[in-house]
């Protein structure tokens, strides 16, 4: 919390004698400011991501125009990182400081009050000034999920991506090794980026299944966790991976595009509908 200052002037005149300019008598009041964390989760098929974009509909907008709302006057939202449109987030955390305090439930309240229903704050908490969504975020967790079979169940067809084709869960698994570890990414994210550099570490790439009794096929879960991804990461990953269960790649392939920094053309992003980011890891 931050305390700032407010004060108002009265100059009084005591009669003859006394200077027109006497001492001011000082009120002053303090200003509380107080940071929250945010953490929530949102459907991100009517968004166009989640950074603020002229007159398009965004999660930062949402957010944006109900804390204004609440604090009375413009206020900051900052975010964990972008998630481009159509991605989902069950574990999104934003920051944001309020000249105001009000208790963490009364804000979640008040934020879910205000916006749609496809977004929704979970959690608030107060925390140290020192805490920012995005500057103080260590790691993050994604989600992909692919619907493999004839066809897709109409409640998953906004959370996953529909490959009919058939695909090989075996030699996915064992491509996911290749992309463990520190690399530079720039062959499996956007061209045009304003990050220093594409060098990050991913710590896990799983990949499980299930049967998925409403469409008659399997559910693929991919999961991946690093200190950080680029734009268009994951999708890029996933759809490698996609293409060497359909037999299109291999693993040799899949190694050279990872250190000569060119990917293949078989290996397209994967579309943002099946992406959700599940957790944002702090100290």
């Amino acid at each position: 919390m931050k305390c700032g200052i407010a004060g108002s002037f009265d100059y009084t005149f005591n009669g003859p004698g006394t200077s027109l300019f006497a001492i001011p008598q000082v009120r002053i009041s303090a200003i509380l400011v107080v940071n929250y964390k945010l953490t929530l989760q949102y459907d991100g098929t009517d968004f166009h991501g989640w950074q603020i974009q002229g007159g398009l509909r965004t999660v930062q907008g949402e957010l944006t125009r109900a804390l204004s709302l609440i604090a009375g006057e413009a206020v900051t939202v900052h975010g964990s990182g972008r998630t481009d449109a159509g991605v989902h987030a069950e574990g999104q955390v934003a920051s944001v400081m309020l000249e105001r305090q009000i208790t963490a439930n009364k804000l979640r309240a008040a934020i879910n009050g205000n916006v749609d229903k496809d977004v929704r704050v979970m959690k608030v908490q107060v925390v140290d000034d020192t805490f920012h969504a995005r500057y103080s975020a260590r790691g993050k967790t994604y989600r992909y999920r692919v619907v493999s079979g004839p066809t897709i169940s109409p409640f998953l067809r906004r959370y996953a991506y529909h490959d009919a084709r058939q695909l090989d869960l075996g030699r996915m698994e064992r491509a996911a090794v290749l992309f463990l570890g520190l690399h530079d990414w720039t062959a499996f994210s956007a061209a045009q980026s304003d990050v220093e550099d594409r060098i990050r570490t991913i710590s896990k790439l799983s990949i499980s299944h299930t049967e998925d009794a409403a469409a008659g096929g399997q559910l693929i879960e991919i999961v991946a966790s690093a200190d950080g991804f680029l734009r268009y990461m994951v999708r890029s990953i996933v759809g490698t991976l996609l293409a060497v269960g359909r037999g299109e790649l291999t693993n040799d392939e899949v190694k050279d595009a990872i250190d000569g920094g060119v990917r293949p053309k078989q290996a397209v992003t994967s579309p943002a509908c099946g992406l959700t980011l599940m957790r944002v890891l702090y100290e």
